[in-house]
């Protein structure tokens, strides 16, 4: 009875299964890539069948009456059977670049092949359905392929040069490049005429892809985003140059913004009477961490020049006498004392210089060799502590957070509004801190009772900082109202 069916009136039959195949293929999901080529195989294996078994050669041409009523069906029946077959081709064709894993990186090559199946099926349809001389049309057309060739002149160049920089590869979408002519962004998209580019300045650059294949091209991104930073730094010759590399190196390693592995590397670049030049080699995670990476490396030089005495060197193109140039031992490096520390530290921002310099006089000296924990997770630390030299590893279960260096501080929760420290700290370095307790600090908010509520205020936003950074729990952080609270019960005990 099936054979009946398809073999009975095979012409019907065959164009009935077409289009049955059309609305299938369409009402089922493009996420589905297998099925729509299953079912894009079995029905034109049911339409290749009905051909054979009714005689019909879809890849030859058999010359139509006039009167004859089956020629409008036979020209139905075989273009739709050279549709199924350049479907099914495409099929194939989808399927296997996505099964690459390469479905952004291929979609130049696959639009490509595939207009190339469309352009065949379009031609044997013409040549063996209606009987066109494909041979004939093509030469009499040449006149007119010239003529659109040179009208798409610079299309033609940007298509091809997409075709090549996408089989070459020499990036992907999302990498970071920098072009020969300074442009340097993100790829975020790139088709059969050019490539959009998005910068640092968050715009986006649209480059033709025959420009884009002249220009020279560095991929920042491979083999990983890891981007290596110079910074040139000129001390003045006062110290051993040992001492500078030294004091250069301990900056680097306290920098929380830069690469561990592998090592930033302090070379010396040059020594004269007027500078000693040194050369910081460092790496960033990405190129969008260049400026925070460089901003931290530049302050942390210059504390660590301030705590270790370097004095920075005038600027080469400064014209100076060389008797008024500083020697190892005629210079006078500025101290770092604990009003100077106490002036940088935000929370006695709103103190006044007599009561900074009295709460300076109170401090004590405390050192700490490497290796020492000063103050252990959840532990409480009733004093303040200022970093004068060394670094300081802040920890939190187990891995590290941050690092602190000279002019940073901690201790303040829990001086001021007793509250457990979020991490361990540990000496990297030999560490000399300025200590300042419960018992110097009292009788400033005694005098100054509104002072609790502008330390509370800031302690409350420096532990929620805290806190969303290092991902601890909420119970870390307290409200303003609740450190003031504590702050007042602490210093009227």
């Amino acid at each position: 009875m099936i054979n009946d069916a398809l073999f009975g009136k095979p012409l019907i039959s065959l164009i009935t299964v077409g289009f049955a195949g059309i609305i299938v293929w369409h009402l089922l999901s493009r996420h589905r890539p297998t099925t729509r080529l299953v079912v894009q195989i079995l029905f034109f294996a049911v339409m290749t069948l009905i051909l054979v078994g009714s005689g019909i050669e879809p890849h030859r041409f058999q010359g139509y009456e006039s009167e004859d009523p089956q020629a409008l069906l036979v020209i139905v029946a075989k273009t739709l059977w050279w549709i199924h077959l350049a479907w099914a081709v495409i099929g194939f064709i989808r399927l296997y670049l996505v099964l690459e894993g390469s479905p952004r990186e291929a979609r130049l090559l696959q639009d490509l092949v595939i207009g190339v199946v469309y352009i065949g099926m379009a031609l044997s349809v013409l040549a063996f359905v209606f009987g066109v001389p494909i041979g004939t049309l093509v030469a009499t057309s040449g006149v007119v392929a010239i003529i659109l060739g040179l009208a798409l002149q610079n299309t033609l160049a940007d298509v091809f040069s997409g075709i090549a920089l996408t089989l070459g590869r020499p990036y992907i979408i999302g990498d970071w490049i920098l072009l020969s002519d300074g442009t340097e962004g993100r790829v975020v998209e790139s088709n059969w005429r050019a490539t959009h580019i998005l910068t640092s300045a968050n715009n986006v650059v649209v480059l033709p892809n025959s420009f884009l294949a002249k220009l020279g091209l560095t991929n920042v991104s491979r083999p990983d985003e890891s981007h290596l930073l110079i910074l040139t730094i000129r001390i003045a010759p006062t110290r051993m140059p040992a001492s500078v590399r030294h004091v250069m190196a301990t900056a680097l390693t306290s920098c929380n913004s830069i690469v561990r592995e592998p090592p930033p590397v302090v070379a010396l670049k040059g020594l004269d009477a007027t500078a000693l030049e040194v050369e910081l080699q460092f790496r960033v995670t990405s190129p969008s961490q260049r400026v925070p990476a460089r901003n931290e490396v530049l302050d942390l030089v210059y504390r660590h020049c301030k705590s270790a005495g370097l004095l920075l060197a005038i600027p080469p193109s400064a014209t100076v006498l060389t008797a008024d140039l500083p020697t190892e031992e005629s210079a006078k490096p500025p101290s770092v004392t604990p009003l100077a520390l106490i002036e940088a530290i935000p929370v006695f921002t709103t103190l006044t210089s007599d009561e900074k310099r009295r709460l300076a006089e109170t401090t004590t000296v405390r050192e700490f060799r490497k290796g020492d924990v000063i103050v252990r997770e959840d532990e409480m630390l009733p004093s303040l502590m200022m970093v004068r030299a060394g670094i300081i590893a802040a920890r939190n279960a187990g891995e590290e957070r941050g690092r602190l260096a000279p002019g940073d501080f901690f201790g303040e929760t829990g001086l001021l509004a007793g509250m457990q420290e979020v991490c361990t700290l540990e000496a990297l370095t030999p560490v000399t801190a300025y200590e300042i307790d419960q018992e110097a600090f009292a009788p400033l908010l005694s005098e100054r009772p509104a002072l609790a509520e502008e330390i509370a205020d800031h302690l409350a936003s420096r532990a929620e900082r805290f806190r969303n950074g290092a991902s601890l729990a909420p119970e870390h952080a307290r409200s303003a109202h609740v450190i003031l609270k504590t702050i007042r019960t602490i210093f009227k005990a």
